[in-house]
């Protein structure tokens, strides 16, 4: 099983101005520590609008950073939104090519819908729309990484003509796709088309053995892939705190993991927000004690096995790798944590449970490799083939447009020139304008 890391870039209230570059300075040092103790991923969200509950409006940039800060861990977006409303698919395209360059080759692409009304009503995108508007731009994206040129696409959320996109990413035919799967249904839809499954719901071991054992068999029984290549894997989320004592454990990591659930709440069930006025700390500390105790006992359903000493630790995640887990992600830095905390507890956790299970790492990848084989062949050759384009059209520049010339000596390049009309009236209202003053 292998390990990653959650960045959510959580900023409780009250700030300061310097808050926001405290955060993310600290948050790129975790990234560092991370990939020096051997965490093999760290995963950056993409939220809009989320006041304290995240900060991490921009993943890209933040990846890029940590790309040159690191060596080795893989970097992920946990997830890009894909509404062409929010991202347009080229734009994606262009920012996971130019990482995965500028990284040599370690990005993974992780996907999602996005689900809030601040965040989708933000970019007026109709709830309805946003897995129809998700399924067309992942299916596209990929395409755009993959050919020369890209044919251009007519669809019902974007089009655009043909064009080349570039650069083109290093890992062909583009990086590993994942979705963020907040329930069964959606992490079957992840295994019928092919992709990881990034399963930010939280369960306990033995939810998680059927989870995962739905999704393989979806794999292998009805996998069509949406992206140029496929890639069976499940990842989930739980909270971290490791410390030598379990009752210090609790006590630093509690309040976070029920912060991070509060937040959830707020936002994507039952809260009302004032954009810039809502103190959402402030409003969690004033909870009452059986609010508390609700969240806690939800907590404790939901299998949030990473707060506690190191033999805690090891004997839970055992648990979740004999589920058939492939990945565990630590939500590590959520609520008010410390950042000194974080590393001590990132840094017990590569002493003294991560060599238990790296060993036993590559005899899992085998394994899986030898069991999926034959399925990852039979999915592969579903794989919609790409045409190449024989006769590519030429796209003309516009013209340049003196003072003193006519229109009507133009009028051929204004005709063979769909929109050019307006551009020759702007240009030449432009030059009359000017020739007036």
């Amino acid at each position: 099983m292998k390990f990653g890391i959650f960045i959510d870039l959580q900023l409780p209230r009250p700030w300061d101005d310097g808050a926001e570059s405290k955060l993310f300075r600290e948050a790129m040092e975790q990234v560092e520590l991370a990939d020096k103790i051997g965490i093999d991923y760290v995963w950056v969200q993409e939220h809009h609008f989320l006041e304290e509950y995240c900060h991490s409006s921009a993943p890209e940039v933040f990846l890029a950073a940590c790309s040159q800060r690191t060596k080795n861990i893989r970097l992920g977006h946990g997830i890009a939104v894909m509404s062409p409303k929010v991202n347009h698919p080229v734009r994606i395209a262009e920012r996971l090519a130019t990482l995965d360059i500028i990284s040599n080759g370690r990005v993974e692409w992780g996907t999602g819908e996005s689900g809030s009304r601040m965040e989708l009503e933000g970019f007026g995108v109709d709830f309805l729309d946003k897995r129809p508007m998700w399924a067309e731009a992942v299916q596209e994206t990929a395409k755009m990484m993959c050919m020369q040129p890209y044919p251009g696409f007519n669809g019902k959320y974007f089009s655009m003509p043909h064009r080349n996109i570039v650069p083109k990413p290093l890992q062909k035919p583009h990086p590993p796709i994942w979705a963020a799967c907040s329930n069964r249904d959606s992490l079957q839809l992840a295994a019928r088309l092919g992709i990881g499954g990034l399963t930010f719901a939280f369960v306990n071991s033995e939810e998680a053995k059927f989870w995962v054992d739905e999704y393989y068999e979806t794999f292998k029984k009805n996998c069509t892939p949406i992206g140029q290549s496929v890639n069976p894997n499940v990842a989930m989320l739980t909270g971290l705190m490791c410390t030598k004592d379990h009752d210090t454990a609790l006590r630093q990591g509690i309040e976070g993991a029920q912060f991070f659930a509060y937040g959830l709440g707020h936002y994507w069930r039952d809260g009302t927000h004032v954009p810039g006025r809502t103190n959402l700390w402030g409003d969690f500390k004033k909870m009452p004690t059986s609010g508390i105790e609700q969240m806690e006992r939800e907590r404790k359903k939901a299998g949030m096995k990473g707060i506690g000493d190191p033999e805690q630790l090891i004997q839970n995640f055992r648990a979740l790798e004999d589920a058939g887990v492939d990945q565990l992600i630590f939500l590590q830095q959520s609520g008010n944590y410390k950042h000194e905390e974080i590393c001590k507890s990132l840094e017990l956790f590569g002493a003294e449970v991560l060599p238990q299970f790296k060993e036993r790492e590559i005899g899992h990848e085998q394994r899986k490799r030898e069991m999926l084989d034959p399925f990852i062949t039979q999915a592969q050759l579903k794989i919609e083939k790409l045409e190449t384009m024989n006769e590519v059209p030429q796209v003309e520049a516009y013209p340049l447009v003196w003072n003193g010339l006519n229109k009507e000596s133009h009028q051929q390049t204004i005709d063979r020139r769909p929109g050019m009309s307006a551009f020759w009236q702007m240009q030449v209202g432009g030059n009359r304008q000017r020739k007036e003053d």
